[in-house]
């Protein structure tokens, strides 16, 4: 199931789970529990000290489950994620370096973008699938509509203030592949280990469609 591309990965689900762990420990039965709701594509960030160790066990602990490492800003986290067994990578912005970085582990990757003149730096290295953040706030779905137009070959990941209520309008868009979300792993449901609920909230976000 691992992606080869960009376009393998908006292909698996129309949500992605971004996930932040502070414990290593819970990584495994998360995993499950969004891959049994029907998410088997799941980013955990690198925010924390956790999120290493976390894409280990998952990649090598749950075979239904394809784990990418998030927030990666650096070459060498970029490198750490591979080893770790990430099978795609996403950072929050994009620089030549970062670019080259995640290109060289020939994983498939999302760069962030925020702007028109981010796309068209990334559309000239060929790169054509990039994470839009912070979405809602850089200007949300109207923004995309916008750059659907000019930049019709550019395809989008939406994260930053996606929730289920808007997340059908963002997947109606021509230039929109997949969103991130991070509502299917409250906090309270990780700290309890309510995996039913997590179970719950990812195939509720599994049937989601774009609105008409």
């Amino acid at each position: 199931m691992k992606p080869r591309t960009s376009d393998d990965l908006f292909a698996l689900a129309p949500v992605v789970p971004v996930v932040v762990l502070q414990d290593a420990a819970t990584a495994v039965p998360l995993a499950r529990a969004l891959v049994a709701g029907g998410l088997p594509a799941i980013e955990v960030t690198l925010r924390t000290g956790a999120g290493l160790p976390a894409i280990e066990r998952i990649a090598a602990e749950v075979p239904g489950a394809v784990v990418g490492a998030g927030t990666v800003t650096t070459p060498e986290q970029a490198a750490d994620a591979a080893k770790a067994g990430a099978a795609f990578l996403v950072s929050p912005g994009c620089t030549p370096g970062l670019r080259q970085a995640m290109a060289g582990t020939g994983l498939p990757f999302l760069p962030g973008v925020a702007t028109a003149s981010e796309a068209l730096s990334l559309l000239e290295a060929g790169v054509t699938a990039m994470k839009f953040f912070p979405a809602e706030a850089a200007g949300g779905r109207p923004l995309l509509k916008a750059l659907s137009g000019p930049l019709p070959q550019a395809r989008f990941c939406p994260t930053g203030g996606i929730t289920p209520a808007n997340a059908p309008d963002y997947l109606a868009l021509p230039n929109v592949g997949c969103v991130g979300g991070t509502w299917l792993t409250p906090g309270d449901a990780l700290a309890s280990g309510d995996w039913a609920r997590v179970t719950a909230l990812a195939a509720e976000a599994a049937a989601l469609r774009p609105s008409a």
